[in-house]
């Protein structure tokens, strides 16, 4: 079954929800999980709505509140136009106006990029997911209000009335699309809608001060203030950093030295500190191949120099600025060579492209992802392998900002072709791969019941990937999706408790260092233990 079919127009118009999710439209799951096909969205309770705009569909990501009378209302929507003229304007919108401008002008309509977006088609194809949906009525508010004449030919062109219901149902909408850009790679005139929609985040966010509050308020403006969007400081990380490098020699067998702050260093390392919490031996395993490879490197102790996440790049390009430019200066006082970024799909189309916008001069330090220095070390033959102890069944899950967005394809796959040999490969993969429905803060935005939507939902079309990447495996031995990104581990860890995918088919996930030191012979210690807990 489908969706129902929904106008643009229909946004503006007063309705208890514009869009409903039904279990018995969403793609089934394939044995031993058909029992988990009926599973639904718990509904919103009404007293934690009661004051919030929930009526876009069954979830909420953001929770804005209803306006108090008249003229509040009236100033939301000043304040949307004013940051909607401010988008289309050179010295307001110094990063993304040409694409912009490109994609409010040609689209031929012609759904090839509804076919490829794995939210829409995962949804039933509920039309308000529908990339061209969201882009339409943002199209169709610039054409009315921005362009000249525009309130003229929107009666030919497809009329939208702006109102509070309007405002407040784009705002939502903005926060059903993950941003992978499967859309944009697929469309053949080249219009990006996962463009269109960070461009409706940054004015809401910009302008009217309205973003979910896991990626600004827990996010940026923490990680600005304290050091890192996981709420450590200096002396907290560095703490943890201690317990890593005993655990990881307890695990292993394998004496580590962890560097700090070594002016001079070849390499900065960056990693996203929520690895340090959630997957400290992601941490360890990148210090363990460092040491053994000789490798000249330190970690900063700086408040934001051991954290590489930026929000921003979600949602506001003023956010974004300020976090690069501050690890930027950070390797500059290192005097470090470069910056290499650890396994965090979104911080390296952060750090390594969109901060070349204003990291100029000699801030302009070079960024490089993590995998790239990994296949070096593991082609050099510095270090010695035992492929056999990662004989069991691998997957590679490709992170969108890492893969499509940066073109790095090759570099984990070598890795893996080397040390994995029950590697296979995803269908599809490379840059066509699926995002994990984590993607642009969705792994970690979990107000409401926005968590249950993301695993229902946006990550249901990973899930059957991963299956179908293990059909015909038995079912007793251990599988291993490599998830080289941590937002993209967050998100597939949620799917596989979701969906009890432990229990039921013993598929575990980690990241590719992890399979780099297991296999690696000077470890006295397997450093993968399937059903067991690493720390």
């Amino acid at each position: 079954m489908r969706g129902n079919f929904i106008k643009p127009s229909a946004i503006s118009k007063p309705s208890k929800r514009l869009g409903h999710i039904q279990a018995n439209e969403l793609p089934p799951l394939p044995p031993p999980y058909e029992d988990l096909n009926n599973l639904t969205l718990s509904g919103l309770k009404d007293e934690k709505i009661a004051n919030i705009e929930a009526s876009l569909d069954d979830t909420v990501a953001i929770g804005i509140p209803r306006p108090k009378n008249k003229e509040e209302e009236e100033k939301y929507i000043r304040a949307f136009l004013s940051g909607l003229r401010k988008l289309f304007e050179k010295k307001n919108n110094w990063g993304f106006l040409q694409p912009l401008l490109l994609s409010m002008e040609y689209c031929a309509k012609c759904q090839t990029c509804s076919d490829a977006c794995p939210v829409f088609e995962m949804s039933g194809r509920q039309e308000i997911y529908r990339p061209t949906f969201r882009s339409e009525v943002f199209r169709r508010l610039y054409k009315k209000y921005i362009k000249p004449g525009g309130k003229l030919t929107s009666k030919l062109t497809g009329d939208i009335d702006l109102n509070w219901t309007t405002v407040a149902r784009l705002a939502e909408l903005a926060y059903r699309c993950t941003l992978c850009r499967r859309c944009a790679s697929v469309c053949p005139i080249g219009v990006d809608n996962a463009l269109i929609t960070h461009e409706i985040r940054k004015l809401f966010s910009q302008e009217m001060g309205i973003a979910p509050k896991e990626i600004h308020e827990k996010g940026t403006l923490q990680h600005l203030r304290v050091g890192s969007t996981t709420g450590m400081n200096p002396v907290a990380v560095k703490d943890s950093m201690d317990f890593i490098q005993e655990e990881m020699e307890e695990i292993t067998g394998y004496k580590l030295e962890i560097p700090w702050d070594k002016e001079g260093a070849d390499i900065l390392l960056l990693h996203n500190a929520g690895e340090v919490l959630a997957w400290p031996e992601n941490v360890g395993a990148f210090a363990i191949i460092f040491q053994a490879a000789g490798i000249s490197w330190t970690f900063s102790s700086e408040e934001l120099g051991y954290d590489v996440v930026n929000y921003g790049l979600w949602y506001d390009d003023v956010q974004m600025a300020r976090v690069a430019i501050k690890h930027a200066e950070i390797a500059k006082k290192l005097k470090v060579k470069k910056m290499i970024i650890g396994e965090c799909g979104h911080a390296h189309k952060a750090l390594a492209v969109i901060a070349d916008r204003v990291l100029t001069g000699d801030l302009n330090i070079p960024r490089e992802s993590g995998f790239v220095i990994l296949d070096e070390i593991v082609s050099s033959g510095k270090i010695k392998f035992d492929p056999s102890r990662n004989n069991f069944p691998v997957t590679l899950h490709d992170p969108c900002n890492v893969v499509r967005a940066m073109g790095i394809v090759e570099p984990q796959r070598r890795i893996l072709r080397k040390i994995a040999p029950q590697f296979r490969e995803m269908t599809p993969h490379g840059v066509d791969n699926y995002c994990c429905g984590g993607g642009s803060g969705f792994a970690i935005m979990s107000g409401f019941n926005f968590a249950e939507w993301r695993t229902l939902v946006s990550s249901r079309k990973k899930f059957l990937q991963i299956l179908d990447a293990f059909k015909g495996e038995p079912q007793d031995v251990p599988k291993y999706v490599c998830a080289p990104c941590s937002n993209c581990k967050g998100a597939i860890r949620d799917i596989l408790e979701y969906y009890h995918a432990k229990e039921r088919s013993h598929i575990y996930y980690g990241g590719l260092v992890e399979l780099i030191v297991n296999a690696m012979v000077d470890m006295k210690k397997p450093m993968i233990k399937f059903d067991e807990e690493s720390f």
